[in-house]
Order: C-alpha cells, then sequence, then structure tokens
C-alpha cells in the first residue's frame, strides 16, 4: 500500500503535487492572517528575507523578530491542518511526522497534557474541522472507557488514563502512578467536545455529544469518596508525574484530592449543568451535580502563597517540575481568573514563579504552555519572554525541540508548536468565562499589527487592527446570533453592518455588551477612528464559576 502510493507520487512529479497541496490547503490555511509590524535583526537586515534556520539561531541571540512569531504561529495551523482532517487518528506525540520504528514514547496519545495541547488552537485559529479527529477520539475511547470504569473500579460511566493507544487503550499500563495511575483523561478530554460547541454554538451538535459528557460525570460521581474533612475528594489520586514531599520527608506520588482532579471534575460537572440547560433535560441530573459541586473542596493557597497542588501543603520533591497539572484550572480551563478570583489567580502567579525560580518550562511544551498561563493572568511581557524562549530552541524547521535532562536525544514533539501556537492566540484575543477580550496580553514588542479571521467562544469571527500598543479598530461577524459582552482596552463605538449606531450598555470604560444577529457584521472603533476598517489580505507567509449558565459571549 504505501509502496502504491509512492510510486503514484512520483508519478506526478514535484510540481503537480506541490500545486495539489497549494490547492489542497488554501481555503483553510486562508482563513487567518497576521501581521506582527516591522520585523529587523540585530544586523539590520530585514529579518524576513533571513533563512528561517538563520531567524531561529538570531532569535537564540537576542534578536528582536516579531515576524518569526507570525511564521511560527502559521506554521502550527499549517502542522495541525496536515496532521489531523475528519476521517483521519488525530495528531500524537509526533503528528505524521515520525520517521522512527520505535519512537519516543510510543508516538502515542498522551493524554495528561499532550493530546489537549495539540487541539488547544483548533478552534480559535479558525481549524474547527481539524478538532473533528480528537473529538470521534473521544466519542471512541467511550466504549473501552465503560470496561475499564466497570472492571477497574466498579464505576458507572466511562473513563481512560494517561497514555491511549491506536485501539482506544483506556486501561493504566505499567509504571509508576506517578504518570501510569490516572484516570482523569476522560473528563480531560470531554472539555474538547465542549469547547467546539463554545466556538460553534451548534446545539444539534451539544446534544449529540451532550452523553458522552454525561457518562463522563457519571464516572466521577462514583470515583469522588467523602474525605478526611468531610468534602468530597477523589482517592487516590496523583498529580500528573510529580512527587510531593511527606513531613517525615519521605517522597510519594499518590495521595487525595489532587488540585488538577478537582478543577477536572469542577469544570465537567459545570459543563454537564450547562448543557442540561441547553438542551432542557436531565434535570434530575443537574440536581445531583450541583448538590456534588458543593461538597467538594475549595481551591487552597499553600505556605508559599502558591496554590497548592495536593490538598495538603505537602513539600516539593522537585520544585520546578515540568508539569504544572495544577494551573489548569487557570489555563486552558476557566475556573480561575484575575477578574472573579483575583486571589487565587495571584496564588497562580505565585506558583508559576516558584516552578520557574527552579528550573521550570525546560521542555518544549511546558514552555509552551508557559505563554498561555502568563497570557492568562495579564502579564504580556512574561509570555512573550517564554515565546521567545521557545522560537530560539526550535529545531532549524520550526519544529519544536523536546530538550529534558534526561533525554539524551533531541526530540520532535509537535505538543510544543501547537500550544505555542495557542500561546499566541491568548496574547492577541481570549473568550473564556462569558467575556471576548481584545489584546488581552499584547507585548510591547507588537506595538503595531493586524490579525483576520480569528475565532471566539459564542460564535464569533473577530479581525484587529492595532498601534502603539492600542487598539484602532476591529470587526466581529456573529455566527450564532448570541449576544456578546466585549473587553476592548479601549472606549469603543459599535456600528452595524448597516451603518446602524449600536446602542450598548456600557461596563466602565472599556467594557460593552451588546445584542448580535447571525450573519452580521459589526465594527468595533475605538473612540478616535480616522480611518475606514479594511481587513488584511492572506499573506504567503463574569461569572465566578463555568457552572453559571453560559448565554452567547456572557455568562449570567
Amino acid at each position: 500500500m504505501c509502496a502504491e502510493r509512492l510510486r503514484e507520487a512520483a508519478g506526478l512529479g514535484y510540481s503537480r503535487l506541490k500545486e495539489r497541496h497549494l490547492r489542497e490547503h488554501a481555503e483553510k490555511y486562508g482563513r487567518v492572517d497576521l501581521e506582527l509590524g516591522g520585523s529587523a535583526a540585530d544586523s539590520g537586515a530585514d529579518a524576513d528575507a533571513l533563512p528561517t534556520d538563520a531567524r531561529i539561531r538570531a532569535a537564540a541571540q537576542g534578536a528582536d523578530d516579531p515576524g518569526l512569531a507570525a511564521l511560527f504561529f502559521q506554521y502550527g495551523r499549517y502542522l495541525l491542518l496536515s496532521s489531523s482532517r475528519p476521517g483521519t487518528q488525530p495528531a500524537n506525540l509526533q503528528g505524521i511526522w515520525n520517521d522512527k520504528l520505535q519512537p519516543p514514547w510510543c508516538s502515542s496519545w498522551t493524554a495528561n497534557i499532550n493530546v489537549q495541547m495539540n487541539y488547544w488552537p483548533a478552534e480559535a485559529a479558525n481549524l474547527a474541522e481539524c478538532h473533528e479527529p480528537l473529538l470521534r477520539f473521544v466519542d471512541d475511547l467511550r466504549e473501552s472507557g465503560r470496561r475499564a470504569a466497570s472492571v477497574h473500579y466498579r464505576c458507572r460511566g466511562w473513563t481512560a488514563h494517561h497514555n491511549i493507544d491506536l485501539w482506544r487503550t483506556a486501561t493504566p499500563v505499567g509504571g509508576s502512578p506517578s504518570w501510569a495511575f490516572w484516570p482523569m483523561a476522560g473528563a480531560w478530554l470531554c472539555e474538547h467536545l465542549w469547547e467546539h460547541y463554545a466556538f460553534s454554538r451548534d446545539e444539534k451538535y451539544l446534544a449529540r455529544v451532550y452523553p458522552v459528557l454525561k457518562e463522563a460525570a457519571q464516572f466521577g460521581l462514583d470515583w469522588l469518596v467523602e474525605g478526611p474533612d468531610g468534602f468530597l475528594v477523589t482517592c487516590p489520586s496523583t498529580s500528573p508525574e510529580n512527587h510531593f514531599l511527606t513531613a517525615d520527608g519521605s517522597q510519594g506520588c499518590v495521595t487525595y484530592a489532587s488540585t488538577m482532579d478537582i478543577a477536572l471534575l469542577r469544570n465537567l460537572f459545570g459543563r454537564c449543568m450547562e448543557a442540561s440547560r441547553q438542551l432542557q433535560k436531565d434535570t434530575a441530573f443537574r440536581v445531583l451535580l450541583e448538590q456534588t459541586l458543593r461538597r467538594m473542596p475549595p481551591y487552597r493557597i499553600g505556605r508559599h502563597g502558591q496554590l497548592q497542588e495536593w490538598a495538603e501543603d505537602f513539600g516539593e520533591a522537585e520544585p520546578g517540575h515540568r508539569h504544572t497539572a495544577h494551573l489548569a484550572a487557570l489555563h486552558p480551563l476557566e475556573e480561575i481568573t484575575p477578574e472573579g478570583e483575583p486571589e487565587l489567580a495571584e496564588a497562580c502567579r505565585k506558583a508559576l514563579k516558584r516552578r520557574l525560580a527552579h528550573g521550570g518550562a525546560h521542555t518544549g511544551w511546558s514552555c509552551a504552555w508557559m505563554i498561555s498561563l502568563w497570557a492568562r493572568l495579564c502579564e504580556p511581557e512574561t509570555a512573550h519572554r517564554f515565546l521567545d524562549e521557545l522560537l530560539a530552541g526550535l529545531h532549524p524547521n520550526l519544529t519544536n525541540a523536546h530538550r529534558h535532562p534526561k533525554v539524551k536525544m533531541d526530540i520532535f514533539q509537535i505538543d510544543g508548536s501547537l500550544a505555542g501556537t495557542a500561546g499566541i492566540l491568548e496574547m492577541l484575543l481570549q473568550s473564556h468565562r462569558g467575556t471576548v477580550r481584545l489584546l488581552p496580553a499584547l507585548p510591547e514588542n507588537w506595538r503595531e499589527g493586524r490579525v483576520r479571521g480569528l475565532r471566539a467562544r459564542g460564535g464569533f469571527e473577530i479581525d484587529m487592527e492595532w498601534k502603539d500598543g492600542r487598539l484602532i479598530r476591529a470587526a466581529l461577524i456573529s455566527r450564532a446570533g448570541q449576544p456578546c459582552r466585549l473587553s476592548a482596552g479601549v472606549p469603543v463605538e459599535i456600528t452595524a453592518d448597516d451603518g446602524a449606531l449600536l446602542t450598548v450598555e456600557a461596563e466602565g470604560e472599556t467594557i460593552v455588551r451588546f445584542p448580535t444577529e447571525a450573519g452580521r457584521r459589526y465594527e468595533i472603533t475605538a473612540a478616535a477612528p480616522n480611518r475606514a476598517f479594511e481587513p488584511p489580505a492572506v499573506s504567503s507567509s463574569a461569572a465566578s464559576h463555568p457552572s453559571a449558565a453560559y448565554q452567547g459571549g456572557e455568562l449570567q
């Protein structure tokens, strides 16, 4: 089969293959265009004219090259577009580019962070179709996951663990319990089912996937037990791949109620409750989830002012550990935000600083996650610093280099590339917790630029242009006709596509609410407009908890 395909490809010749490839990718790739202002290398030469490997070497030496960030962003979209299409398998650790008979980590789907990272940019980067293989994968996994839940744990619903193969293995694998035992993959993977709905607002799709969400929540309900302080907790519990120190100095990895477990289940229960409301079904189940949420433990702040990783404030066996699993509550989830939970957000900031002070973010994928975490904390310069570090460590062909202290070879892992693209998205546009935020973490190096075709939760498509670090104008296309709560960072006026100035509900100087109609375009103009907004041409190169009711672009 492979030899036959290679012969057919060779018979077409390079020119025809390239033409066919461009035609196949053009429509989807061209939906988004990003410009981040001029980019000049330290030598004074135009960086865009340099070979990619030279730009990466220059970035490693501290060159300022915003164009490289824009190129990396589009390259990430290209990687996902090439390796994840409807009808294919989801992108794994190397995507479709594994070249080894015995690849690192079997080139599998590692579901305690890595496969999720691959799909963080899918919706916002306007590649929703590329999400389909993972969404179908989750539905497939429910079948084997039911057996794992029943046989291993005598629980209802379905579950999965950290390592999943082509045959949808849902059981734990052999190895240290710090990574092999982790029955929370189902809860995390279900967030992707919800995200596809949140960006599209397609209720027929939601009705189709609701049983998958519900069964994952049923496992969570059965998995919870009453803990020593009366809260409902997970037990046994781990924080993926990490260890803690007990009071007597001994090292362990299994305890109860890790913060990541609690965040994932709280999030899943909240999504199921909202789906139940939207679909107007399962009232009794929704009430049960509400009652369970009230009995789950709160997030806790530890002795260093950090968000605790475990229920108890254990010492850290590896303070600079590459995983920041407990901060999933900040990103990619929306359990903690600076606006809604400022004290917990500050605890997340201290946890990050503590990790980094001890050498954290030393692998490509963990460095990429840092971009999004700091963007969610609205710290653009720190987010940009980690983007610079990610760019400086790339392989010469722009792929992410997984350089781990325990691994002697440089490995390509696609998750660092795709999570890096997601980090750039978080710097430019956020839409969690019911608010569309324009340029929420714009760094000084990107003082001017424009972007076309990004997507936001609530069924919106966004174009933006900015100068001197401030939004000048934007356009919002409503695909689902949902109301929008918009934070632009500057006072704005909203004009409909018929030229009518909208009456908006203002919240302070820079946040407005306004209704939208499906299919209509809304111009968003800063207080001192001076010319009409023209989208760039395609280039080559606030509720306190997600269980609150989600209504389009806002939480009510």
